[in-house]
């Protein structure tokens, strides 16, 4: 990759990523944590509304966030009438409809643990007086530090990876929304071969690695679960 668009394009897709992982975990924790503890007819609802990225076409989100996020419509209005910014076919705007389309790939994993993690544990830290953000550093995060390492890998590998929903909402701007997977169908477009088969395996060998590593540590966590059971 000796382009510098290209470079320019995997600058923007890594800081996308890191960017969007670290809001993912910040919502999606307490909302996972919600979700594990809720017990009404309601909650079907509000998981499939989170789960809904998973089977509604990336095109299909992407063009009701860019109507969102337009400058003549909804949210979109009014933040540009208050800034004189627009957030579509911006860095902003691409954030916002990764989050969207990354947030199940974090909650679920998230939810998961919590919900087999119980209430036992949290109970007795209460008791001895450990307050609940004492009990989720103290108690919570170790005992599901696996799932948070999962939930971190798969939302920023899927990230990496979008291309409908960024395309819709950003366009195909160097620098500013342009990131690895427009710049291969780009190259693929223009029939340059060579620079995208740089990209592809890009894509390829660092999926592979991401997903190598999150299996590698779940197996990790579950060894030494059944070790201490046994001991």
């Amino acid at each position: 990759m000796d382009n510098q668009n290209e470079w320019l394009a995997l600058a923007t897709t890594l800081k996308l990523a890191g960017i969007t992982t670290l809001i993912l975990l910040i919502i999606g924790t307490p909302l996972a944590w919600y979700l594990s503890k809720l017990n009404t007819r309601f909650k079907v609802i509000i998981e499939a509304l989170v789960a809904l990225p998973l089977v509604l076409p990336p095109t299909v989100l992407g063009f009701y966030l860019l109507l969102l996020l337009s400058p003549t419509s909804g949210p979109g209005k009014f933040i540009h009438d208050l800034t004189g910014t627009s957030l579509a076919f911006s860095f902003t705007g691409i954030l916002i409809g990764s989050v969207i389309y990354s947030l199940p790939f974090v909650v679920q994993p998230l939810q998961k643990a919590f919900e087999q993690l119980g209430d036992n544990l949290n109970e007795a830290g209460a008791m001895l007086s450990a307050g609940p953000i004492d009990r989720f550093f103290n108690i919570t995060l170790p005992m599901t530090k696996a799932s948070f390492i999962t939930a971190a890998s798969l939302g920023f590998a899927h990230t990496v990876g979008e291309f409908g929903v960024v395309l819709m909402i950003g366009g195909n701007i160097p620098g500013e929304t342009r990131v690895l997977s427009i710049a291969l169908f780009d190259q693929v477009e223009a029939m340059n071969y060579s620079t995208a088969h740089w990209l592809a395996a890009s894509l390829l060998i660092g999926s592979i690695v991401m997903l190598t590593l999150v299996y590698l540590l779940n197996f990790k966590s579950e060894k030494t679960i059944i070790v201490r059971s046994i001991s």
